[in-house]
């Protein structure tokens, strides 16, 4: 592998899969959560929250990113207090960048656990109330097994996609060697270069191949898991 890839690439591939990694383990508890919401909860705004939740699948990333970095940049609201009080800086650094993916990709979790709660029978649900299950006997024992392969088939898709994360990452965090340049980022500086074609194709061959192999691992993961609950 050292021989095909060098420093730039292994270096991208590693941050790539770094960023992608803590993106979607920080986010997925709350993309369970919130398809619960939007599936099983009635309140007032929910069509609003609905929205919310979806909006960084409407916007131009660099417009996710140009909030992010207002909103936890230094100077802004959330960033000062967390400098301040924990001395964490997201802005230009690589937590910033899985944060930025985190936001692009939390609405394709969403969607995925969404599709596969709807197909929870919720009478199975309602025989264990009869039992005397609570809420979180029923959730636990019931409905997180029943809709684990979409939660499965949402958090290998988000991985997927968070590492051709572009735009929301350039905009937050920068465009920095071994702190946020990613795998996309390192394509887009190779592309820029006139000595850079060799790199690109190689980036490129790597992209494809770990987005492809992410597709077929979400689909397989997701059958495995159906035919494992006998679906």
């Amino acid at each position: 592998m050292h021989d095909f890839f060098g420093a730039a690439e292994l270096d991208a591939l590693r941050l790539s899969l770094a960023v992608a990694t803590r993106s979607v383990l920080c986010s997925l508890p709350a993309a369970v959560l919130v398809a619960w919401l939007l599936t099983r909860a009635r309140f007032h705004g929910r069509m609003l929250f609905d929205a919310f939740v979806h909006l960084p699948l409407v916007l131009p990333p660099v417009a996710v990113g140009y909030v992010l970095l207002v909103l936890f940049g230094t100077r802004g609201p959330f960033g000062h207090w967390l400098y301040e009080h924990f001395g964490v800086e997201l802005a230009f650094s690589t937590n910033g960048a899985a944060l930025a993916t985190a936001v692009m990709t939390f609405p394709l979790m969403v969607r995925a656990i969404r599709l596969s709660l709807d197909n929870v029978d919720r009478g199975l649900e309602a025989a264990a109330r009869t039992l005397g299950a609570g809420a979180l006997d029923r959730f636990a024992s019931i409905t997180l097994p029943l809709m684990l392969p979409g939660v499965l088939a949402g958090a290998v898709m988000a991985f997927a996609a968070g590492l051709g994360e572009f735009g929301a990452v350039i905009t937050f965090v920068a465009n920095i060697p071994g702190r946020t340049r990613t795998l996309s980022l390192a394509l887009y500086t190779a592309i820029q270069s006139p000595a850079g074609d060799a790199l690109a194709v190689r980036l490129a061959i790597i992209s494809f191949t770990l987005g492809f192999a992410g597709l077929l691992i979400a689909e397989w993961l997701a059958r495995r898991v159906r035919h494992w609950l006998g679906r």
